[in-house]
């Protein structure tokens, strides 16, 4: 069954689905660009570890001839953004991709906490994918979408500048969730969590679920 919401799934957001989605994202991610990068790239599934133990997954596509690494994907967590020592220690290593060759991509799909500083990407919205490539810097590229739109496809960087592939995100999410039984393990009678939705966003969500209760 597919999810009630046109683009990202607030309910995802809950600590109890959290964690699984973003470890069933990486891999879908990794599954899905595969294909669109052998045999001159190559993606990778990699772990850093920190905060006692935390373990976190990123991505790198990788040239494979150097194994130099081209683009890190990283799938922002609520460890990333609550402020605190976990926020921290990722601005650090943010900061050492940015002063690099390396492209950045940073996908943010949860609306709580202050999203991550980057020049020329100042607005405020509930989502946010940031491309940053290494020869525009310190100029990044916004895609910005709420929960009332389709996540929009971006482009990822590779080595050369005329050399991208689109990455079709919102596919790769409605695929996960329909995978995961998430239709029948949320429980919709239940309100968005946190953070607070506005007036007009709660009537939309309310309507929104309304139809879905009638189909």
């Amino acid at each position: 069954m597919r999810s009630p919401f046109p683009g990202m799934n607030p309910y995802l957001e809950q600590p109890i689905f959290w964690s699984e989605f973003h470890s069933r994202l990486i891999v879908a991610i990794a599954d899905a660009l595969a294909p669109k990068l052998l045999p001159k790239y190559y993606i990778g599934v990699e772990t850093r570890t920190y905060l006692e133990e935390v373990k976190e997954r990123y991505l790198e596509v990788r040239e494979t001839k150097t194994d130099a690494v081209i683009t890190v994907i990283e799938i922002l967590s609520p460890k990333n953004k609550r402020k605190g020592k976990g926020r921290s220690i990722y601005e650090q290593k943010r900061h050492s991709i940015l002063g690099s060759m390396s492209h950045l991509v940073e996908i943010d799909l949860l609306r709580a906490d202050e999203p991550m500083a980057m020049k020329g990407v100042d607005s405020i919205t509930d989502y946010r994918i940031v491309v940053s490539q290494h020869e525009r810097r310190p100029i990044a590229d916004l895609y910005a979408f709420t929960m009332r739109e389709a996540i929009p496809e971006f482009l990822l960087p590779l080595k050369e500048p005329q050399q991208v592939t689109t990455v079709n995100l919102q596919s790769i999410v409605s695929g996960i969730y329909e995978r995961g039984g998430y239709a029948i393990r949320i429980d919709y009678q239940q309100a968005v969590p946190t953070p607070t939705l506005s007036q007009g966003d709660r009537r939309w969500v309310e309507e929104l679920l309304a139809l879905r209760c009638q189909n």
